[in-house]
């Protein structure tokens, strides 16, 4: 059985009754989004929408949303016509078999390569962010040198790379190689970003903390192990998990080195039960939640560090490192 809201003998009139019917909707949810805050204090960047600002905001949102709506809806027609939306191409996601076939061993690749290039990149990034820090020319020239050239290696090519080094050599068991490029890569990548990271959220913190620790009589590495690093990591723990998804994310480019993760999963699924497209809309939706589930997490983090700080502790924002700036550039926000 499949539901065709649109058979092919429908008039005009049905696709303008439609029209109407999503115009009246997308002004309710405009004028919801525009008059809700319409109370509400002034920005401290820009003054509060006057009459005809509010008229002009939910005018664009009205053509905005019927475009997006209409753009939904036409793409949900498209695949009723290939009869992506029939019974038998959405019932095997009932059958326990299938999940344990095909998505369970894609889910458990995404998250063990996920979870590895995370704990690894942590490392790498905690060393060499400290490292940039040193005070010695040569270390921090080293540090900064091997940084910028991870940061500027695509990790794409990165992952290719190694795994044809792996194959070469037999550096792994066969079975293992393209996890150990997948991790290997992810962790070279976002180890450098980490570096960054970390070295932002050292510096971030008031000059008075290190003068008071020297004169103390702390050494560098009690200064640093004792009185800097855990108010950094407090610090920049929002933006250590806003890199953590994309690292979650870049999981699905092992797929091109026949890594099994969630992608390559439900690619195989889709050609074993010719339903490709479900397959990957409900591998879209696994993938939404976990990355929505980290970035969430990332901001509730922002919010209650936020709250909790006390003065003089700064705390990165979860996008206050330009994880994307171009090799060389420094990737705090100013």
């Amino acid at each position: 059985m499949t539901w065709k809201p649109f058979t092919e003998d429908a008039t005009a009139t049905t696709y303008l009754v439609f029209l109407v019917a999503t115009t009246l909707i997308a002004a309710a949810l405009s004028y919801a989004l525009v008059f809700a805050g319409r109370n509400a204090a002034a920005s401290v960047l820009f003054d509060a929408p006057g009459p005809r600002g509010r008229l002009r905001n939910l005018l664009f949102s009205v053509v905005i949303l019927d475009v997006v709506l209409i753009a939904a809806v036409w793409l949900f027609v498209a695949f009723e016509k290939k009869d992506q939306f029939t019974s038998a191409k959405w019932e095997p996601f009932t059958d326990s078999q299938v999940w344990e076939t095909y998505l369970l061993p894609g889910i458990k690749g995404t998250l063990v390569a996920a979870a590895l290039a995370i704990v690894l990149a942590l490392l790498v990034g905690m060393v060499f962010g400290i490292l940039r820090l040193s005070d010695h020319r040569v270390m921090r020239g080293f540090a900064g040198t091997i940084v910028e050239i991870a940061r500027s290696i695509p990790v794409l090519i990165l992952m290719i790379f190694l795994y044809a080094v792996f194959n070469e050599y037999k550096m792994f068991d066969s079975d293992q190689r393209t996890l150990a490029a997948v991790v290997s890569a992810l962790t070279i990548y976002n180890g450098s970003v980490i570096a960054e990271i970390v070295r932002a959220g050292i510096r971030s913190l008031p000059r008075g903390q290190t003068e008071a620790a020297v004169a103390l009589g702390m050494r560098k590495n009690q200064l640093m192990r004792l009185v800097l690093l855990p108010q950094a990591i407090t610090a920049m723990l929002p933006a250590l998990v806003s890199q953590m998804v994309v690292a979650l994310k870049d999981t699905a480019l092992g797929y091109l080195i026949l890594y099994t993760e969630l992608v390559r999963s439900g690619f195989q699924m889709g050609a074993a039960l010719q339903n490709t497209i479900p397959a990957l809309l409900v591998v879209g939706l696994i993938m939404i939640f976990f990355n929505s589930t980290l970035t969430l997490l990332a901001t509730k983090l922002e919010q209650r560090l936020r709250t909790q700080s006390k003065k003089g502790r700064a705390v990165l924002a979860a996008d206050s490192v330009l994880t994307d700036a171009a090799p060389g550039v420094d990737i705090t926000r100013k």
